[in-house]
Order: C-alpha cells, then sequence, then structure tokens
C-alpha cells in the first residue's frame, strides 16, 4: 500500500475558541466583521469610499463570487456581502510583498507560514524570478519575464507540453486574449477552475436542456412558488442570494433546504441592508430542513420522483405537465420505467432521513408549479455528481419548471467571472463553430484536438508530459485534489509562472525556475495608451456588465491581464496575425473581436455601456432546447451512489469556513459553526465519536482510502457537530490532501471532494 503525507501546508494548531452557534446570520455582526476587516486593511475612510464604488453600476464587480445585482436600484452602501468587503480589503491592502521581501524570507521559510498567514503578506509590486537552486525570488523586468517564459515554451517539443490554466476572476477581455494566444501557440491545454467546481453542472445541464448555464435571473426569486437549496451554504458562500430568497418569502414563497450541515443562514437571516432588522428574531427563510447524508442525494430525489409518479398514476394529470412534457421533452417512459429498478426500501437508507419528511417535501413539489433549483459544490464534486443535477432536473421537467417566469435552473457560481471565462472560450474542448470563427477572423488553423483538463493536466506534469505550467490568477496548489501529488506534479516542469495580486502557496511549490507577475486589481485603474480602461464581466446568471476601478495601483510596476497576455504573446508567436499591441491600446478593440465570433456580444461596445449590462441569450429560459441531441429537453437515468463503508470508516467532505473564499482565507474563524481560532478540525456527529471513543477536541490524524492507496493528514481536532452519523467535514485547503487524484466524476471529470472515504485514528 502507498502512503502519501501532507508535506505542502503547515500543520500546527493556532488555539481553538467553542462558541454558542448563532441563530441568526448577517446583521449588524456581519456589518461589524466587514468594517473591522476594512478598517485594518485599508483604514476607514478610504474603505468606506471604496465600498461605495463596490458592485454598483458605475464601480467595479466584486473579486468574490459571481452572484448578480439587481437589474433596477442598488443599495447604496451595502450591495456586497461581508466576504466581497473581505474580499476588496485584502485587494487594497497597506501590506506589500516587495523585492526586499522575498530577499529576507526564503521560499522555504515561507512554505512554513499557513495559508492564512501567507495570504496576509501583502500585494506583490514587482514582478519576480525564482531562478534553477536558488531559495530566493529575485526581481526581474517585465521584458525579461516575457522573453524568459517565450524561449521556454518555443522550446518545448509541441505545445501540448504546455499548460495554461485561468482562474474565474479573470475578466472577458483577458480571457478571450488568453485562449486566443493559447490557440495560436497550437494547444488547447486550457483548465480552469470551472473543471474543479461546475463541470459537473455543465455537463448535465447541456445534456438534458442544451445549455450549461443555470437559466433563472434573479427577478425569477420573486415569483418562484417553492425555492429547493441543495448542496450550497449561501450564509457563507453567496450570503447576497439570503436576500433574494428573503424576497421569495415575503412573496408568499415556500424554501426547502437539502443538505447534511444545518447552515444558519438559511434557517435564520437579518437583511444588512435594513437596519431595522439587524435587531430582533430575524427572518426564518427554511420551511422544511432535510438533512441528508453526503452524496444521499441522487437516492432522495429518485424517492421525491418514486412518489410524484404515485401520485400521477392515482390522479392522472394532478402531478405531470403533461403539455410540456409531450411539447418540448424526450424520454419521460425510459425514465418513469427505470424508476421501478429501485425500492424506497432500498433507497432510505442511503438519505438518512424518515418517509415522513421526504413525503412532505415532494407534496410541495407536487402542489406547486414555479420551482427553483439552486445547488453548488455539495451536489458537483461526487463520483455521481452528473446524475445529481440529471436527477433534479428530471423534476423540473415533469412539473414544466422551466423556461417560465419564477422556475428553472439556478446552478450559483463561485468566482466573479468563472462563467464569463467559459463564454470567452477557456475550456479544453471548445466546439468547432466556436473554433471555426476564430480561424476565420485571426486567419489561422487553430488546433482541434481537445485539450487537458485540470486532473489530467496534473497527471502530465506528474508524468513529466508537461514541462510549463502557466496560471492566469488563482492558487492552483490549494484549489486542486491531491495536494501532494499535485505538488509533485508541479515540482516537474522546468518553468511554473503565476499572474497573482497577492502571495499564495502556489508561489512556493515551483518547478525548476519560477515566475510571480503581479497584476492590477479589480478595484485599481487600468490605462493604457489610448486612456483609462474598463472590463466586463459575466456573473452567474448571463448578465455581462463593465467594471472600472478606482484606486491607483499599488504599484507602478504593475500590468493588466490583458498587457500581460499581449507581452507573452509578442515574445512568444514569431509569425502571430494578431497585433497584440493594437488590440490592448484600447480594450474596445478587444470587445470588438469578441463581437464578431461570440453569439449574444453583437454591438458588445455599445451594449456594456448601458447602466447593468446585457443579458446573454439563453436557450433554456425561452423554452428553447434544440441544441440537445434530441432538439427536447432530456429526461436521464440516473444512479444512486455505489459507497459501502465498513466499520470504522466515514465520509468526508471538504468544505469552506464563513472567514473564506474559495482558497483566499481572510481569518481564523468559522462564527456560524462556533469555531473560532482554528481551521484544522474534523466535524462529526456526536453518537460516532463515542462509538470511536472520541471527546471533543481530542488531537487525531486523517488518512484517506483510495483502491490501494493511503493518503494522510495530520493533526486535526475533533469537533462535535450536528451532522448525518458517519459523515464528517473539513476545511480545505488543509485537507485537500486526502482526495484521490483519481476519484472523479464520470463526464465530467470532477474531483470527488465530497465523498473522501477515511478512517480517523487518535493521537
Amino acid at each position: 500500500m502507498k502512503n502519501k503525507t501532507n508535506a505542502t501546508s503547515a500543520e500546527k494548531l493556532t488555539g481553538i475558541e467553542l462558541t454558542k452557534i448563532p441563530t441568526s446570520a448577517v446583521g449588524a455582526k456581519a456589518i461589524k466583521s466587514a468594517l473591522v476587516n476594512i478598517n485594518k486593511e485599508v483604514g476607514f475612510v478610504k474603505g468606506i469610499k471604496l465600498l461605495k464604488n463596490l458592485n454598483q453600476k458605475y464601480g467595479f464587480d466584486c473579486p468574490g463570487c459571481a452572484w448578480p445585482d439587481p437589474d433596477a436600484k442598488r443599495a447604496f452602501l451595502a450591495e456586497y456581502c461581508e466576504n466581497g468587503a473581505k474580499a476588496v480589503a485584502e485587494e487594497a491592502t497597506k501590506n506589500k510583498v516587495s523585492p526586499l521581501f522575498f530577499a529576507t524570507h526564503s521560499v522555504q521559510e515561507l512554505s512554513k507560514l499557513s495559508d492564512y498567514e501567507i495570504g496576509k503578506s501583502g500585494r506583490i509590486t514587482q514582478p519576480m524570478f525564482l531562478p534553477e537552486g536558488k531559495d530566493n525570488y529575485e526581481e526581474i523586468s517585465w521584458k525579461s519575464a516575457f522573453e524568459l517564459i517565450g524561449k521556454e515554451l518555443n522550446n518545448l517539443n509541441t505545445p501540448d507540453e504546455a499548460i495554461f490554466y485561468t482562474s474565474g476572476r479573470t475578466s472577458n477581455e483577458a480571457a478571450f486574449l488568453y485562449q486566443l494566444f493559447v490557440r495560436q501557440f497550437g494547444t488547447n491545454n486550457l483548465p480552469d477552475c470551472s473543471n474543479m467546481c461546475h463541470e459537473s453542472s455543465g455537463a448535465a445541464l447541456t445534456e438534458t436542456l442544451g445549455i450549461g448555464k443555470g437559466s433563472v435571473t434573479l427577478d425569477d426569486f420573486n415569483y418562484a412558488d417553492l425555492v429547493i437549496v441543495i448542496g450550497q451554504n449561501p450564509g457563507t458562500n453567496h450570503p447576497r442570494m439570503l436576500s433574494a430568497l428573503s424576497e421569495t418569502k415575503k412573496n408568499g414563497g415556500k424554501i426547502i433546504t437539502i443538505n447534511p450541515l444545518p447552515e444558519v443562514g438559511l434557517l435564520n437571516f437579518k437583511d444588512p441592508q435594513n437596519p431595522l432588522k439587524w435587531i430582533g428574531k430575524g427572518q426564518d427563510l427554511t420551511d422544511l430542513f432535510l438533512q441528508v447524508k453526503i452524496n444521499g442525494d441522487v437516492a432522495l430525489l429518485k424517492i421525491i420522483l418514486k412518489l410524484m409518479k404515485l401520485e400521477e398514476m392515482a390522479n392522472p394529470g394532478a402531478v405531470f405537465n403533461h403539455d410540456f412534457i409531450k411539447n418540448k421533452t424526450a424520454g419521460l417512459e425510459e425514465m418513469l420505467l427505470d424508476l421501478d429498478n429501485f425500492s424506497i426500501e432500498e433507497l432510505l437508507p442511503q438519505t438518512g432521513l424518515s418517509l415522513e419528511i421526504i413525503q412532505e417535501a415532494t407534496e410541495m413539489i407536487i402542489n406547486n408549479d414555479k420551482i427553483i433549483f439552486c445547488w453548488a459544490m455539495g451536489l458537483t464534486q461526487h463520483k455521481n455528481s452528473v446524475d445529481n443535477i440529471r436527477e433534479l432536473v428530471n423534476i423540473l421537467l415533469l412539473k414544466g419548471s422551466i423556461g417560465k417566469k419564477g422556475a428553472g435552473t439556478c446552478p450559483v457560481r463561485g468566482h466573479s467571472n468563472v462563467q464569463g471565462d467559459r463564454t470567452m472560450g477557456i475550456w479544453e474542448k471548445m466546439p468547432d463553430s466556436f473554433l471555426d470563427k476564430l480561424d476565420k477572423e485571426f486567419n489561422f488553423s487553430s488546433p482541434r484536438k481537445h485539450g487537458l483538463d485540470v486532473v489530467n493536466s496534473i497527471k502530465a506534469m506528474h508524468q513529466k508530459k508537461a514541462k510549463v505550467f502557466f496560471g492566469l490568477g488563482g492558487n492552483f496548489i490549494s484549489a486542486t485534489p491531491d495536494t501532494t501529488y499535485t505538488a509533485e506534479a508541479l515540482k516537474n516542469c522546468n518553468l511554473t509562472v503565476h499572474v497573482s495580486t497577492k502571495l499564495n502557496r502556489s508561489h512556493l511549490i515551483t518547478g525548476k525556475k519560477a515566475l510571480i507577475l503581479p497584476c492590477l486589481g479589480r478595484s485599481e485603474k487600468d490605462y493604457q495608451s489610448s486612456g483609462e480602461q474598463f472590463i466586463s464581466v459575466e456573473n452567474s446568471m448571463g448578465v455581462v456588465h463593465k467594471s472600472q476601478g478606482h484606486l491607483n495601483p499599488h504599484s507602478k510596476d504593475l500590468l493588466s491581464e490583458p498587457a500581460i497576455i499581449a507581452g507573452l504573446a509578442n515574445a512568444t508567436l514569431k509569425n502571430s496575425t494578431v497585433n497584440w499591441t493594437e488590440l490592448i491600446s484600447n480594450y474596445d478593440k478587444i470587445r470588438a473581436q469578441i463581437a464578431k465570433i461570440i453569439p449574444g456580444f453583437e454591438k458588445y461596445n455599445q451594449k456594456i455601456r448601458q447602466n447593468g449590462g446585457f443579458y446573454l441569450p439563453n436557450n433554456a429560459r425561452n423554452n428553447n432546447f434544440s441544441p440537445t441531441k434530441t432538439g427536447k429537453a432530456n429526461f436521464t437515468l440516473n444512479k444512486p451512489s455505489e459507497i459501502k463503508l465498513n466499520e470504522h470508516q466515514f465520509i468526508m467532505m471538504t468544505i469552506r469556513s464563513h472567514d473564506q473564499y474559495n482558497t483566499t482565507i481572510y481569518g481564523l474563524d468559522d462564527r456560524y459553526r462556533g469555531v473560532l481560532n482554528e481551521r484544522r478540525i474534523i466535524f462529526m456527529n456526536r453518537k460516532d465519536m463515542e462509538k470511536s471513543n472520541f471527546k471533543s477536541l481530542d488531537l487525531v490524524d486523517l488518512s484517506s482510502h483510495f483502491n490501494t492507496e493511503k493518503r494522510m493528514a495530520k493533526g486535526f481536532l475533533v469537533v462535535p457537530y450536528n451532522i448525518p452519523e458517519k459523515c464528517t467535514a473539513t476545511y480545505f485547503p488543509e485537507a485537500n490532501v486526502l482526495v484521490p487524484i483519481k476519484s472523479v466524476a464520470h463526464t465530467s471529470n470532477t474531483p470527488a471532494s465530497k465523498t473522501v472515504i477515511i478512517t480517523i485514528e487518535k493521537r
């Protein structure tokens, strides 16, 4: 048996304090937390001016999540959430990582810090180079940095030996230029953060509805009869969503929450935009809570489908929308017949729920037609994650709850422009229709062989089949699975390059040579040769809008992402058909090219200047399913979990703390779960603790088991929590080392970070 131990992050404890779990979310405490962070990082006066421009039509888009802004009026000083304020505070921080910082702090020394400590170091001010065999980064000019990258790329045996990763915070303009450069270089190796989160959503929705995006708008929440939030924690990850759910409740709608953990934000909410509601008991959001076991979602949804079928058989026409099914769908009979292969008695233990509460949820679905399903990584990071999403689509199709006001699909995206990146062509397998237009417009032949996604890129680097890694944003090592394996993969590269605003762990796990290229943040002014520029992004509901920073750059040596890509292209491509310098002189020229190639972006420069931006076409929203293989919306056949645990094993899922967004850790508290000043913890059911002879705050080591491999993460504290038996939860990136590189979802190849089989050993 192979043993793999985490050697890429600090394993020190920081002094845990367990507190009472609050009864409501947001409100005055969230505002206080945001202001404390703002004051600490940038100062109160400057911070308030900064927040005044955040998510406003004249301002800049939050670098955090992709939750949409209201189309009409926006709150004057609260069109953001607590973590959005923290993200902006860190971007505008007074702390700087200068060449002197790197001269006095070696890579080895910095590697011993926690991800939180690394992130708090500050903004990077100059391009930095780590020569082979050295342990300290050195200052390098932009010209020399580009020349070094160009030389390494051109010395490869084939362009496919390079990996070009993209983070979801990249703008539309930068993403379009980036994919154009990569394809002119000669490869489709364009993995991105979608591969690790909502790739399963895209795969399932494309197959069933003909578009890999959600179908609802923000306004739909005002008209929904029933919103089902499954595998998602909006109170921490998308707090502004709670305002939309609040509007659903005000308008008479109901909310069902399905999740292994009872999350405070979905139970009770205090509107931060209304000071009168900061006191008192707040607003109850969830009408029915189903505490499903980890990866019991398909089993639960299949029971609901079986109960709906039984009721329809007893009262024909009372449950199914037959007109919609007849005119708009395909595969109903096969799906209904397949349900007979599963018994409720067989499925029920997988859910951990009583049949009575599932029947109550089914009645709410049966009695309503305007239904929205919302979900996030709690559904998308399992081996059968594509089945999860296809199964909930089956329910919506039976009810005809697609393409009508107040109904549809709502995959809630993470990074602020992760959806826009994909629209711009950041994908390892873009369709020929996109590539044909790209070739025609820029007069070259783009590669047609599909490239590598994140998991396959890591494998290629590990096998020394890929030799250069270039990351446009993000924190690759902390975002990816199987941390030790991924670290080994990156170390095998000849060169690793990261475009970043702040220091992160990926800068410390390097190839033989490494570069850090510092870029402008969202909040900063961007000047090119024609003057000040703005960028654009797409939110999770398909609205494209502008974003323009108001702060002076942290350093005169920062470049914008489009300018970095242009510099890279000019230094690498010898016979490019693109005038890269001309394109970045005025971003309108980039948008003019986008308008010629991507549907929905016609008159881009005109539409992007409209207040609030514009909606992209969405066939599912318009009840048009012609892009699918059948030309209709498709019912599908799906499988529940096949996981079987032995007596001493548990299922572990990785989660975020409240003081965190993706891999960025703003603090050490998770106040909505009552955990302060510590991240190396594992949440366990009290009954499981008693059976294992664990007490609260016992120090334990975790081991994951996959095939014949065993991975270890040492030094975690046991915290008793309201979680189903045999289920546990840990924070990422600390527990990412336990996620096997080969444990992935079918079809989407997304790492199964929510279904990791572990054993727990007390120190």
